[in-house]
């Protein structure tokens, strides 16, 4: 059975990144979009990473445009957009398909992990120290709302 260290993707320079690189770290994995009534989410997970990095987590952010337009624009620019508007400091990758023909291999090994198809934008998954992803929590769910289930797994 593959891991989640098995994955490669694609940073926002287009630079591969091995996930292996995270071994040991909580990750929340999450497909985002700029415009997206979620999109104020991007507050309460830059909040989420700032309380806990030090401790050893990380957020890795896959924007995706799969959900009516929602993440227009090249990697530079949703980049840019963020880190104006929300501040944000955690890892953005290469925009992504997060379902059918094109999805990312990332996201088939998530989906077949835990319950499916992804529905929409700020989906997230949350993987333990040692790679498994151990929960997912739909777009409506708050970063805060499981914020207790990320401190018990640091």
């Amino acid at each position: 059975m593959a891991s989640i260290y098995d994955y490669v993707v694609k940073d926002m320079e287009g630079n591969d990144v091995s996930l292996s690189s995270y071994k040991g770290k909580v990750l929340l994995i999450v497909n985002t979009a700029t415009g997206c009534g979620f999109t104020p989410q991007y507050t309460a997970l830059e909040a989420l990473y700032e309380k806990h990095k030090e401790q050893g987590f990380e957020i890795l952010d896959f924007p995706c445009n799969q959900f009516f337009g929602q993440a227009p624009g090249s990697d530079e620019e949703i980049h840019s957009f963020c880190t104006l508007k929300y501040n944000v400091a955690f890892k953005q990758f290469h925009k992504i398909d997060v379902n059918g023909k094109k999805e990312d291999p990332l996201y088939t090994f998530l989906k077949d992990q835990k319950k499916g198809r992804i529905k929409w934008n700020f989906t997230k998954f949350l993987v333990d120290r040692e790679g498994n992803v151990v929960d997912r929590f739909g777009p409506m769910e708050k970063p805060e709302s499981f914020a207790s289930k990320i401190e018990e797994l640091l």
